[in-house]
């Protein structure tokens, strides 16, 4: 009896002790689409739930390929997710109120202000809200004219240029700042009237460093309520700046070897130090890759003065190509 018992208390171990039959499926945050779960009250806010299929899937392709920028690009998708809803309200037969979606821009160059611009144009061609959903990019010397009354004109007409589309104002700061006399006062009060002339004809993006742009702003008491939307566009860390690099390379069919990006994300970590404004990001990895482009050009031309490299040695870019700009 005792032997007994004792064979059945080693089954029950062993059982217990046997992998369960239960099935647990995980569900990556991609698949989630559809799927209604119980989600806890703190993180509720911060889920959004992304059509699998539509025009908004080609945007996020767009957004993907764009390194961080979070903030960006949560926001962007509640501006689409406010003109979808807009669309359903007035089919419901509800009333859609136009929104005003003027927007300022802050932040350093290189940051993706420009490609976020663009992609706002194709978004709201793509959702009716513009005709052609082309962007038009212009900064302080397109606008301002050299005598009284050749500035409105300029403006005037790019404006026009811009009907149906967005116009995109690099560096709208300088327009302040030469003071009451300046020709760019006048620049600033045509942009605010074409606003009120081509109400929701066309977008307007105005952008330039953080600063210089909440200044600028000050300047005008009326503007900061003519742009209800404000995009801040943060420095790029440095292991953002290698993933950019990197892209950026596969993209010219060139290689980073490893040595090489070590000493790349040393001249970016020297250059984020040293320069403590205006970091040009991006930018500033565009170039240093351009330059190491040519200079690998000419150590090869020098090592293989009557060859051809092979195929390794054309793509690879190496530490000694990099260099500071």
């Amino acid at each position: 009896m005792n032997a007994r018992a004792g064979k059945e208390s080693v089954r029950e171990s062993a059982a217990s002790m046997r992998p369960s039959r239960q099935i647990n499926i995980v569900l990556r945050q991609s698949e989630t689409a559809g799927v209604t779960a119980p989600v806890p009250a703190a993180d509720s806010a911060n889920m959004r739930a992304l059509p699998p299929t539509g025009p908004w899937a080609d945007w996020q392709k767009e957004l993907d390929r764009m390194v961080g920028l979070e903030n960006v690009k949560e926001l962007v998708y509640e501006i689409y997710a406010l003109l979808q809803i807009a669309q359903m309200r007035s089919e419901a037969g509800l009333l859609a109120q136009a929104h005003v979606y003027h927007m300022i821009f802050k932040g350093n160059p290189g940051t993706g202000k420009t490609t976020v611009a663009r992609l706002l144009a194709n978004l709201f061609q793509g959702m009716g809200l513009l005709a052609k959903g082309h962007l038009v990019e212009v900064e302080r010397a397109d606008l301002v004219g050299e005598y009284i009354g050749h500035t409105a004109q300029k403006t005037r007409d790019l404006v026009k240029k811009a009907l149906g589309g967005v116009l995109f104002v690099d560096e709208a700061y300088s327009l302040a700042r030469g003071g009451e006399k300046d020709f760019g006062k006048e620049a600033i009060d045509t942009l605010v009237k074409a606003m009120e002339d081509h109400k929701n004809q066309f977008v307007l993006i105005l952008a330039g460093y953080t600063l210089e742009i909440e200044t600028f702003l000050l300047t005008n008491p009326g503007l900061p309520s003519r742009f209800p939307i404000q995009m801040e566009f943060p420095d790029y860390t440095v292991d953002q700046l290698i993933q950019i690099a990197e892209g950026m390379t596969k993209e010219r069919d060139y290689t980073l070897l490893p040595p090489t990006l070590f000493k790349l994300r040393e001249l970016l970590l020297q250059e984020k130090t040293e320069t403590i404004y205006h970091f040009s990001n991006a930018r500033f990895v565009r170039n240093v890759l351009e330059r190491a482009i040519r200079n690998q050009a000419v150590r090869l031309l020098t090592a293989y003065p009557s060859g051809s490299p092979g195929r390794q040695e054309l793509m690879s870019l190496r530490p000694e190509d990099v260099r500071g700009v």
